[in-house]
């Protein structure tokens, strides 16, 4: 299984280059447009020699059209050949782990050796969300997120032992005597077992996510992949990548670490024009951390906002860590990145308003490093 996680560095990149998307829709836009992009997106991504395109898991955002990851990813599997997809990822407490097993065997029978299974332990959205996902404690989650409440239980606490039970369902290996032993994923290796059955050899290989050390540590006990998401927790990123290969011990997946990170960048022509496309990024990333989700705005309108102070701090802040420029300067930092954590690959998320700017991006960042098209 270790071959299908680990990639390749093509052209002049130092570790394999990978797409996350979020699906993001823009003022004016629909989420039919946000999608279509996907397609051109992935198809690009293919073609120039990206290793894996993943989706994120996110829930009651209008801004980010990606609340249905296998669904999306069903799609794409039907827009491309090669290349990797997978969650990046889906929230596992908010799901029953037999259906997503269910869903990603569909998935691989789909593509068969192109699927990823990322996973995350945060709900992907807010408390009350959560609770109407997951139909607990909904009085409660309400209150609290009217009235600044306890939060509910994010199930968290629960999520290795979810884990543990996802992956027997992949492999339909729990034991005798286990009240689950008669129940299968299907598709899945039950299918193998069958009269006149043939399986495929492929298993969606699980990564586990994270923004903390939680997930690193858990990773690294169990010989999982890692991605870790520098692109909204930079200030734990070396920490958290230390702590999982610090915790690795080697296992059936994989014989030494390795990590990805998911990191945001930006690619334009010319300087000024990324730096309109990210300030009109992080004026979104204000609205959705103060409460006010919505599509994400044009340059224009973030050029004639009137921030804060806060505001404008936070904004500083958020774009510290997104690699923007020109495809120069994002190559440059993309480099540095990777020689300062270790990385074994790097994710790039290009979150703009317009699908026709994130599309030049990938593209200009392929360019930059000689990726070859094919």
């Amino acid at each position: 299984m270790a071959d299908e996680i680990r990639g390749e560095a093509r052209g002049s990149a130092p570790v394999p280059l990978s797409v996350l998307d979020l699906v993001t829709v823009g003022a004016g836009r629909t989420a039919t447009d946000a999608l279509h992009t996907s397609v051109t997106l992935s198809r690009l991504a293919e073609n120039r020699g990206y290793h894996r395109y993943w989706v994120a898991e996110h829930h009651s955002m209008p801004g980010v059209a990606s609340s249905s990851p296998a669904v999306i990813l069903a799609h794409l599997a039907a827009h491309t050949e090669r290349i990797r997809l997978g969650s990046g990822g889906v929230m596992l407490p908010n799901h029953a782990p037999l259906v997503i097993a269910e869903q990603f065997g569909t998935l691989e029978a789909m593509a068969p050796g192109r699927i990823d299974l990322g996973l995350g332990r945060a709900p992907g959205t807010d408390g009350a969300t959560a609770a109407a996902l997951r139909r607990t404690e909904l009085p409660q989650a309400l209150g609290s997120a009217r009235a600044g409440g306890t939060p509910i239980h994010s199930g968290a606490d629960d999520f290795p032992q979810q884990l543990a039970e996802l992956v027997r369902f992949l492999d339909d290996d729990f034991p005798d005597g286990h009240p689950y032993r008669r129940i299968h994923a299907v598709p899945g290796p039950v299918q193998a077992t069958s009269p006149g059955g043939v399986q495929s050899p492929h298993r969606p290989p699980v990564w586990l996510l994270g923004s903390s050390g939680f997930s690193a540590r858990l990773a690294g006990m169990l010989g999982l992949p890692f991605a870790f998401a520098h692109h909204f927790s930079a200030q734990n990123t070396i920490p958290a990548l230390d702590l999982y290969r610090e915790s690795f011990r080697p296992s059936a997946v994989l014989d030494e670490p390795y990590a990805l990170i998911g990191v945001a960048a930006l690619a334009a022509d010319e300087e000024r024009e990324a730096r309109r496309q990210v300030l009109a990024a992080a004026l979104n990333m204000v609205r959705l951390r103060t409460g006010r989700p919505g599509l994400v705005p044009t340059p224009e309108e973030a050029e004639a906002y009137d921030f804060s102070p806060m505001e404008r701090e936070f904004v500083t802040s958020w774009n510290a860590n997104v690699v923007h420029g020109t495809p120069d300067e994002v190559r440059a930092g993309l480099d540095d990145l990777q020689k300062r954590t270790g990385a074994d690959e790097l994710m790039i998320t290009s979150n703009a308003h317009s699908g026709e700017v994130r599309v030049r991006s990938y593209e200009l960042v392929a360019d930059a490093y000689g990726l070859p098209a094919s």
